[in-house]
């Protein structure tokens, strides 16, 4: 396949096994990602780990604000196929249907299921038992256009955000590989979605990231392991923000919503909707993330029983 031309469309760290394959198995002309970023509180100009891998191999990096406006000069690097990753933008139907082999999208979710783009943390937070990576042709509308391949994973209890996203990018990077010859050679099939059981995984927003104990444990759960590790979940307590890790669910059902009904050696007890979730990692404003057992150790145990998370 090295005699494939192939333009790139990613930017999260997510699209980097994906990339790292096709430098390895195809010739990449170039490389589309979102513009650098400012980052932490000194606003630092930062590259897009995707831009990061394209520079190190002398890849040609486009970096539109917005891709309508400069389509027209990314084409001339005269792709063969431009694959799609976790890219961003939405594209248009001239540039999708440029290169000969078309668009081909790198998509995590067993499709139709989860169209959009938060489709990992999404799986998890709706308690979803597997997901999994589609390689689609892409076309017009959000991720609805004919299926080429799929293959499944199990979510197990002890996945988050963070382990599920590297398991998946690692599977859609192997499976397109997988599944390139086909498409290049004719013999692929494509399967049209079924509309009728498409779902949607909306962006996560600020609003998703607060985390309310007036919701069953099992959906606290997901919740926070989900966000795992950024952008994480959070609840106030006595006035202040408080980052929240790593939650089990626990035994107890007293206590109104959001109230420390136990101070574990090794957790803090909240009551909610249906029982109790135990805080195992949480992070205060200003300071590390920490282990409920390294928090406890800092302040008055008898002094937090009774007190509510907002």
């Amino acid at each position: 396949m090295k005699d494939k031309r192939v333009l790139f469309m990613g930017t999260p760290e997510f699209s980097l096994n994906v990339l790292k394959k096709l430098i390895a198995n195809t010739t990449v002309v170039g490389v589309v990602c979102q513009p650098d970023k400012e980052v932490g509180r000194k606003h630092i100009l930062t590259k897009c780990p995707v831009k990061v891998m394209a520079e190190e191999n002398n890849i040609k990096v486009f970096q539109p604000v917005k891709l309508k406006d400069s389509y027209e000069e990314i084409l001339k690097v005269n792709p063969d196929v431009i694959i799609t990753c976790a890219y961003g933008q939405m594209l248009n139907e001239e540039f999708i249907n440029y290169p000969k082999y078309k668009t081909i999208n790198v998509h995590a979710s067993i499709l139709p299921k989860l169209r959009g783009g938060a489709p990992i943390e999404r799986a998890i937070m709706e308690n979803f038992e597997e997901t999994g990576i589609t390689i689609m042709r892409t076309d017009k509308g959000m991720d609805s256009g004919d299926i080429i391949t799929s293959k499944s994973i199990i979510i197990e209890e002890s996945d988050t955000g963070e382990s599920l996203r590297e398991k998946l990018s690692l599977l859609g990077a192997d499976l397109l590989i997988e599944t390139l010859p086909s498409i290049f050679d004719g013999t692929c099939k494509y399967i049209k979605q079924n509309d009728e059981e498409k779902t949607f995984a909306k962006i996560i927003t600020k609003e998703d990231e607060y985390l309310s104990f007036n919701d069953t444990k099992r959906n606290i759960f997901n919740k926070v392991r989900a966000l795992y590790k950024e952008p994480a979940c959070y609840a106030m307590l006595n006035g202040e923000r408080i980052k929240i890790y790593e939650v089990e669910i626990g035994d107890n059902m007293c206590g109104d919503n959001g109230e420390i009904v136990e101070v574990y050696h090794n957790g803090i007890g909240v009551s909610c909707k249906d029982g109790e979730v135990i805080i195992k990692k949480l992070q205060v404003a200003g300071k590390k993330i920490m282990t409920a057992s390294e928090y406890l150790n800092g302040v008055n145990k008898d002094n937090l029983l009774g007190k509510v998370f907002e």
